[in-house]
């Protein structure tokens, strides 16, 4: 099955990302081969949304709950194609039991969530699984990565789709919330 899967993932890494990471972060997963990406609409995704949303060679499946992501994940695998699962940290709750899917049955599984819950935060209710966010996911198998910075957030998910998809990881690149800014509503 990995010949039908296996491509070099790389892109420009020499390019300044700036305030633009999300472009960098949308052709690294492009030079990854990731043509399904699933999400429940998110501000900190949005920009990534809406140019997987353009791209008539990408899937793009607005989900119901997060959940239904690592499933579509999986079938997306079985069926020849990697995807990619687009969350805030509040959604990585609902995940918790279908993650055994991706772990038990060793199906590349490559999450990227925007954390709440840290910096500057507003909503209270968003703090507690913020803070358990992390240790949530390494609980079930799920290795996880962070990214602090709009170079740190292209580096990672490159090295976290390398590991996905070349070495059938199942990898959750957390983006920190200061890089976020600060949610007004």
């Amino acid at each position: 099955m990995h010949s039908v899967h296996s491509k070099p993932i790389e892109a420009d890494a020499s390019r300044d990302v700036g305030d633009d990471w999300p472009t960098a972060l949308y052709d690294v997963l492009k030079a990854a081969n990731v043509r399904s990406m699933s999400y429940v609409p998110d501000a900190g995704h949005s920009t990534l949304i809406k140019l997987f949303g353009a791209d008539p060679e990408v899937v793009s499946n607005v989900l119901t709950t997060e959940e239904e992501g690592v499933a579509i994940a999986a079938g997306a695998w079985l069926g020849g194609t990697r995807s990619v699962l687009l969350m805030q940290s509040s959604g990585v709750g609902n995940c918790i039991n279908m993650l055994s899917l991706p772990v038990m049955g060793r199906f590349p599984l490559l999450m990227i969530v925007t954390m709440r819950g840290e910096w500057a935060e507003f909503n209270p209710w968003q703090v507690p699984m913020g803070r358990a966010t992390q240790a949530a996911l390494e609980a079930v198998g799920i290795r996880v990565m962070r990214a602090e910075t709009g170079k740190d957030v292209v580096e990672t998910v490159e090295a976290a789709a390398a590991l996905a998809y070349e070495a059938d990881q199942q990898i959750a690149v957390l983006i920190g919330q200061r890089l976020l800014g600060r949610k007004k509503w």
